[in-house]
């Protein structure tokens, strides 16, 4: 016997158990008593039964929405999973997150991801975690057949070969992607051989042969937790219940089902352990009794606990819940940049970029970079991290391969397990190939675990519109899409000082957060930035020049573009107020309000596309809480609503320019 014999009961005592998690699920959907989305797991219980005796509590767990099994076996209590999954305030994430989002990082399992392959490059970062700090930890990345088709999961697998990370990525083939058999999606069958293509092994396990599957396991679990690298395991099973609810699947043959049937671990393996002697009949029922109790005493736990209530939609969005925006709630956030005064040296933004980073990896081991050509001696597309490199070395500013999603789900994976990374994008354009990772994971996973899990990630991107020459899709300003994803918090600094003193506070903060720099004056202003730990709150406006007869709400690029403009306005008697917004999401709307209300007039002006942009929002709100007290309706101008031009001629013509900002603060000043 090549499994010993308590090794084997383990893993029946974990079949019954997800069995009757199953079985619990289904009754209560069919008769009314639950009412939740379901992606039954029936016939996969095996795998993680086999698995689960070669894990602890410390190793990590990234699943999928069909991954109650996991869950079960990873040892989330069953108390708080079926609450969770009624919705109820006693779930494991107080009802947030619901049957596809569980997350309980005590027993290790960190996340579940409704997003088909989303949770590979997220396992990424947890292994990178372990990995970084010496911890023999192994991660585990569930998903399906069908997640091998898409981007995600091959960016995670090439990148966990090329870093050797401690991760098996766990292929649980049921035979069917959704509502497509294989053949059907794909021409390339054999998915363990995939990973030959990227450097690292792979496996084809029978999945539904417990001792096979869990004498494997065992070398490959050993292989990884001592450093061997990556594996990539296909485990092959079958799909007995459809894609989601509760019927049986509809893609097999009677002939199929019926040998499916007879190859499930859930009737077979009690006939082998009795044909070991391993048990006896009596043993196995008390086993299943055992089971049937405890998930008994969970539904009536969860059915008696109360509906998490609806007062508790702004909980758990930021760490703060007074960032979140609401109708007339404004709070008043003092500007209390830390520490005040010291030693200052002359820089511009990049070089205070860089030294924001410098001051960061100086104080917390748990800081590091990733991105694209970071390391030394390219330093950044943009020189932003010059020199790091080669003081800090390759594992605290890494290299990464062209893979954005791979990026930013590495950063948030480590970000979970208590990193503070800070990824580059290089272009604010490129947002939109990693934006999955960034607004469905990184700014959802605070609330969808009810504050069980927090995401200290920083992603800094460059903003190359106003430049000229850099043509449509390098030159977007797309705040306003990151700013209608809930949970990220958005700061677009205009100076060197405030850039330094922002990304620090950004490192620092512990939820996601965006920093977008724009490239215009990345390398062309200069002034003087404080040495030390500088760090601007998020959420305070600045008041960059004052004045009394309108105020331009601006950020980045135009606050030094409007700030001129006022000077020169001022020859003609017009006093305008410029505001520098800083933090866009939190957002200083009492800063905002106070000088509005000051002024009577009120013009936003921005880079990006007029049409649906962050303006149209200030703009809305001052019109209003301060209708019948304004002089004019406030108004914004931003860019026309057309790709950025590759022409300079026609780009400097679509933005907002000296006379269109001029023109538009006239018509207001004589409405």
């Amino acid at each position: 016997m090549a499994v010993p014999a308590e090794t084997l009961l383990q893993i029946y005592t974990q079949i019954a158990r997800i069995h009757e998690v199953d079985e619990a699920i289904r009754k209560g959907l069919s008769s009314g008593k639950f009412r939740f989305t379901y992606w039954p797991m029936t016939g996969q219980e095996a795998i993680p039964a086999a698995l689960a005796p070669l894990l602890s509590h410390d190793d990590y767990m990234v699943t999928t929405y069909r991954g109650i099994h996991d869950l079960v076996a990873k040892g989330v209590p069953l108390r708080g999973l079926f609450a969770e999954m009624l919705g109820r305030a006693d779930g494991v994430n107080k009802g947030k997150g619901g049957s596809p989002h569980v997350s309980h990082p005590e027993v290790g399992a960190m996340l579940t991801t409704a997003i088909v392959g989303g949770g590979a490059p997220i396992a990424n970062g947890l292994a990178l975690a372990s990995k970084m700090r010496g911890e023999g930890r192994v991660t585990i990345v569930n998903f399906g057949d069908g997640a091998t088709s898409i981007g995600s999961v091959h960016e995670a697998m090439n990148l966990a070969g090329a870093w050797g990370l401690p991760i098996i990525f766990l292929c649980q083939n049921n035979q069917i992607g959704e509502y497509t058999l294989i053949p059907d999606y794909t021409a390339g069958m054999d998915f363990a051989s995939r990973a030959d293509a990227l450097g690292f092994r792979g496996a084809k396990l029978d999945g539904n042969d417990p001792e096979s599957f869990h004498a494997a396991m065992a070398d490959i679990v050993r292989s990884v937790r001592n450093g061997g690298g990556p594996v990539f395991v296909e485990a092959v099973t079958l799909r007995l219940g459809s894609h989601a609810g509760v019927a049986d699947s509809t893609h097999l043959t009677p002939e199929q089902r019926e040998a499916g049937m007879r190859d499930w671990p859930v009737r077979k393996m009690p006939a082998r352990l009795l044909e070991l002697g391993v048990a006896s009949a009596q043993d196995l029922a008390d086993i299943v009794d055992a089971a049937k109790e405890e998930v008994a005493d969970a539904v009536a736990f969860a059915l008696a606990s109360v509906v998490t209530p609806a007062s508790d939609v702004s909980i758990d969005v930021f760490a703060q819940a007074d960032f979140v925006p609401h109708r007339g709630h404004y709070p008043v956030r003092a500007d209390t940049a830390s520490p005040a005064g010291g030693e200052a040296k002359v820089m511009n933004m990049a070089e205070a970029v860089r030294h924001a980073h410098e001051i960061a990896l100086e104080m917390d081991p748990t800081v590091f970079a990733l991105g694209e050509d970071i390391g030394d001696p390219v330093g950044g597309v943009f020189k932003t991290t010059l020199g790091l490199g080669t003081r800090f070395g390759k594992e605290r500013i890494r290299d990464t391969p062209i893979a954005e999603q791979a990026i930013i789900g590495a950063g948030m994976g480590a970000a979970l397990a208590g990193m503070r990374p800070v990824a580059e994008i290089m272009f604010n354009d490129f947002v939109g190939v990693c934006l999955d990772q960034l607004a469905n994971h990184a700014g959802k996973q605070r609330f969808m675990s009810g504050g069980a899990t927090s995401v200290p990630l920083t992603v800094r991107t460059i903003m190359a519109g106003g430049v000229g020459g850099l043509g449509a899709q390098h030159s977007q300003s797309l705040e306003a899409w990151l700013l209608h994803s809930p949970g990220l918090k958005v700061a677009y600094p205009s100076t060197p000082k405030d850039a330094k003193g922002l990304l620090l506070s950004c490192i620092f903060d512990d939820d996601p957060c965006v920093h977008i720099e724009s490239m215009a004056v990345l390398h062309g202003i200069k002034e003087e930035v404080p040495l030390g730990d500088y760090r601007i709150p998020l959420g305070v406006a600045k008041v960059r020049r004052e004045g009394a007869d309108i105020s331009i709400i601006t950020y980045g690029l135009f606050v030094h573009r409007c700030v001129a403009l006022a000077d020169k306005l001022a020859e003609e008697g017009i006093s305008v107020e410029v505001i520098d917004l800083r933090t866009l999401m939190p957002i200083d709307y009492d800063r905002i309000i106070g000088s509005v209300q000051k002024t009577g007039r009120g013009l936003v002006v921005h880079l990006a596309t007029e049409f649906c942009g962050l303006g149209a929002e200030i703009a809305a709100t001052l019109n209003e809480e301060l209708f019948g007290k304004l002089k004019a309706p406030v108004s914004r101008l931003g860019a026309d609503y057309a790709p950025i031009a590759y022409s300079s001629a026609i780009e400097s013509a679509q933005i907002p320019g000296e006379a269109s900002i001029t023109q538009r603060i006239k018509q207001l000043m004589n409405f």
